[in-house]
């Protein structure tokens, strides 16, 4: 298998399906989708990351994507998403890695942050919580039940609307459309996506921000439609070690509609954060 920066490697950890981009000595960087746990969401940054040297880790949380569909735990929490980040880091054999974590993915580095702050180098949290905003619970009630009404391709036509901004959909309609009917006969089931809304909607760590000690990156997007960006505000506010960066524009998945000045703002930090 190559190790070299332009291809990809994968293996599957404890039923996780993963992807290696990179050097293979680089700096490990592991990366967490939100909920819709595709690793493929940071192709962007796995590109422009391993272009400047880093390992990066990409994976499909359980229950989605190429990754185990056996039945999530019931009830299933934040410490589920945390552990399987913490089964690759060791199956790949690595002290630490440094964990970039979009919404679900975000709190699932937080609470590995809290549960094992060993395998934790530094953290970024892009348009995350310490606890879930009335807002955003509003909008997973109709989230879901878009899915129930409609199933998972009508779930996956309206994602759009609290992901981006409305001009940046516009612009790519088509393609949006294309991707929804692609991910539809694959996606993840009504009983996993519930649990997993379920993870996001009970977490409060609000009280426990001053024992994540290591460097954290905090994203927020001043126009995320289904994260409001008080969230990011209160979390770098409760944290001892944080650097809050807000994006005057790009939505929730701001890594996707704004990768340019992201990469920057995640590059910069990784480096600071140290090899």
């Amino acid at each position: 298998m190559s190790h070299m920066s332009g291809s990809a490697e994968s293996l599957t950890i404890d039923g996780l399906a993963v992807t290696l981009y990179g050097p293979a000595d680089g700096t490990p960087v592991l990366m967490s989708a939100g909920l819709g746990g595709h690793g493929a969401y940071w192709k962007p940054q796995a590109a422009a990351l391993s272009e400047q040297g880093f390992r990066v880790i990409l994976y499909d949380h359980r229950g989605t994507g190429a990754s185990s569909r056996a039945p999530l735990p019931s009830p299933y929490f934040a410490r589920h998403l945390a552990a399987d980040m913490a089964k690759i880091i060791d199956g790949l054999d690595i002290h630490a890695a440094h964990i970039v974590g979009h919404a679900a993915g975000g709190i699932a580095g937080l609470e590995l942050a809290l549960r094992h702050p060993d395998k934790v180098a530094s953290l970024a949290v892009v348009n995350g919580w310490a606890i879930a905003d009335p807002h955003f619970k509003r909008c997973f009630e109709i989230r879901t039940a878009i899915y129930k009404a409609g199933g998972p391709l009508a779930y996956l036509k309206a994602q759009p609307l609290f992901l981006f901004p409305a001009e940046w959909i516009s612009n790519h309609l088509d393609e949006l459309d294309e991707q929804a009917a692609h991910h539809a006969p694959g996606f993840q089931d009504e009983a996993t996506l519930k649990a997993r809304i379920g993870a996001l909607a009970g977490f409060d760590v609000s009280g426990d921000l001053g024992g994540v000690r290591c460097p954290v990156l905090v994203i927020g997007s001043e126009d995320d439609m289904l994260v409001p960006v008080r969230s990011s505000r209160q979390l770098a506010a409760g944290l001892p070690n944080a650097v809050l960066v807000l994006m005057p524009r790009g939505g929730h998945a701001v890594n996707i509609t704004e990768p340019t000045a992201f990469d920057s703002h995640l590059i910069g930090f990784l480096e600071k954060a140290g090899r």
